[in-house]
């Protein structure tokens, strides 16, 4: 039995609107704009950096990880003429090469220090970037 898959509109009201909170809260919050460009992604690893060195518990920062993670699906998306998906209440980026990237998970890994959502981005738009 396979699970039904969600594309746009219904699997990216979420995801949407999570980015859409975190660009409005690093605006007023950090007076950093947020445009959803590639190169913004810089920006937004260096805030997760700077949030993991103050060693902020997971749990205090696991919906800020989410919105930014959720902002750069949005990129990519935008980036690649991508679409999110959802199962079980997972979301993930499904690029026109058929490749799913889960940018909300590698958020998470980005404050470890194990990720970072430039390089995602990049990678995900390699060879399938719109002109």
């Amino acid at each position: 039995m396979t699970t039904q898959q969600e594309t746009r509109p219904s699997a990216a009201t979420k995801p949407v609107r999570w980015a859409a909170d975190a660009v409005a809260a690093m605006r007023e919050g950090a007076r950093l704009r947020l445009d959803y460009s590639a190169r913004s992604l810089w920006s937004v690893d260096r805030m997760i950096e700077d949030i993991r060195q103050e060693a902020a518990p997971f749990a205090a920062v696991e919906l800020v990880l989410r919105g930014f993670g959720a902002y750069a699906g949005e990129v990519i998306a935008r980036q690649t003429g991508g679409e999110w998906w959802s199962s079980g209440g997972d979301h993930w980026v499904r690029t026109p090469d058929g490749r799913l990237w889960d940018p909300i998970d590698e958020a998470r890994r980005c404050y470890t220090g194990d990720g970072s959502l430039r390089l995602l981005c990049r990678d995900a738009s390699d060879g399938t970037a719109r002109t």
